[in-house]
C-alpha cells in the first residue's frame, strides 16, 4: 500500500494535534504545576481597587508620599515630617511574587518618623511593598516594587 502526499499531510496534522493535546492534558492534570491565583481573595480585592486608587491619589494631593530606602539594617520607610508620627496607624505588607510563603504583614508602630524592616526577614530578590496608613481620618496608600 502506498501513501500519497495528501494522506501524508493529513497524518502529519493528526500526529501534531495529538502531540499538542497530550501535553495540554498532561500539564492541566499535573499537581506540581501550581495554578493558584496571585492572591487567594483576588476577586474580592479587585472590587476594592477603586479605594486603593483614591488612597494613593490622596497621598499625592496631601503631600504625604513615603520614601522607601534600602539600608544595611534592612528597609527604612520614612514618613513625611509634617505629620505627627504618634498619630500614624496602619499596616505594611510585603509580598514576594516568587513564593507566597515568604509574604508577611505587620502593623505600623512608630517611635520616630521612620519604620525599619529588619534585614533578617528579607531574602534577596524582588519584593512588592504596600503601606496602608491612616492619619487623622485620612487614608493613604503607597505601593512600590524593589529588589533587595
Amino acid at each position: 500500500m502506498r501513501i500519497n502526499w495528501g494522506t501524508g499531510i493529513v497524518i502529519a496534522f493528526i500526529a501534531f494535534i495529538a502531540f499538542i493535546l497530550y501535553f495540554v492534558v498532561r500539564m492541566s492534570m499535573d499537581n506540581s504545576a501550581n495554578h493558584d491565583l496571585v492572591t487567594g481573595d483576588y476577586y474580592k480585592r479587585e472590587l476594592a481597587y477603586q479605594k486603593e486608587i483614591d488612597a494613593a491619589n490622596s497621598a499625592i494631593s496631601k503631600e504625604a508620599e513615603l520614601k522607601i530606602k534600602k539600608t544595611d539594617a534592612g528597609i527604612a520607610i520614612v514618613f513625611p515630617a509634617q505629620f505627627d508620627f504618634k498619630k500614624i496607624t496602619g499596616k505594611v505588607s510585603l509580598y514576594r511574587p516568587s513564593n507566597k510563603h515568604l509574604d508577611f504583614d505587620f502593623p505600623i508602630s512608630l517611635s520616630n518618623t521612620h519604620l525599619l524592616i529588619p534585614d533578617n526577614r528579607l531574602l534577596d530578590g524582588r519584593w512588592d511593598i504596600t503601606v496602608s496608613w491612616n492619619y487623622e481620618d485620612h487614608i493613604f496608600l503607597h505601593k512600590e516594587k524593589l529588589n533587595y
